[in-house]
């Protein structure tokens, strides 16, 4: 009974990880990545500072600002978008970030994950820079506060700060206009106090 038991142990931690490895098995091969479970919805961004990417700088020749979890919990929806410029999936991504910018009116705040600074660099030289700022990840620890599964990935933040969306994988025509989109916009009107009744 006993070795019945010390066996059950042994094998427990194996059945856990086979069930959890299935549940991600069959959400890939369901063709929605975003249906990755992220246990930051509905919680407050994680406590993180997000350096300058080295000699990044603005139209006007300023260096360009890296980011805290503060800045986005100012009042402002705001969307988070890790990426990197060894990723394939961010180049096909990359003019989505540039739409989703004007069609939604929010800043949208770069991530720049493991990656090296000349290459982040001519990587926004060549399809331009829809950041509003761009902060550094080069050694991945905030991604795992972030629970970020890898590039790209992006989180749509309300103004108090709280994670209330997370899109996995690259941003796409559909999944722009029939997820994100509608996202922001809800949480835009539930941010809107209501006018006065007549």
């Amino acid at each position: 009974m006993a070795q019945g038991r010390s066996n059950f142990l042994r094998l427990l931690p194996v059945a856990v990880f086979v069930v959890i490895a299935g549940f991600f098995a069959a959400a890939l091969r369901s063709g929605d990545p975003s249906l990755l479970p992220s246990t930051l919805v509905g919680k407050p961004v994680p406590a993180t500072t997000f350096p300058a990417l080295d000699g990044l700088e603005t139209a006007q020749g300023t260096p360009e600002p890296g980011f805290t979890s503060a800045d986005l919990a100012k009042g402002k929806i705001s969307v988070v978008n890790y990426w990197a410029s060894w990723c394939a999936p961010c180049v096909d991504e990359h003019p989505m970030l540039e739409r989703l910018k004007e069609a939604a009116g929010v800043d949208i705040y770069g991530i720049n994950y493991k990656d090296q600074a000349p290459a982040a660099r001519r990587f926004l030289g060549r399809y331009g820079n829809p950041f509003t700022a761009v902060g550094t990840d080069s050694d991945g620890r905030a991604a795992i506060d972030w629970g970020v599964y890898g590039t790209p990935e992006t989180f749509v933040v309300n103004g108090r700060g709280d994670v209330i969306y997370k899109h996995v994988g690259p941003i796409t025509e559909d999944s722009l206009n029939s997820k994100l989109l509608p996202v922001i916009a809800k949480a835009k009107a539930e941010a809107t106090p209501a006018g006065p009744s007549s």
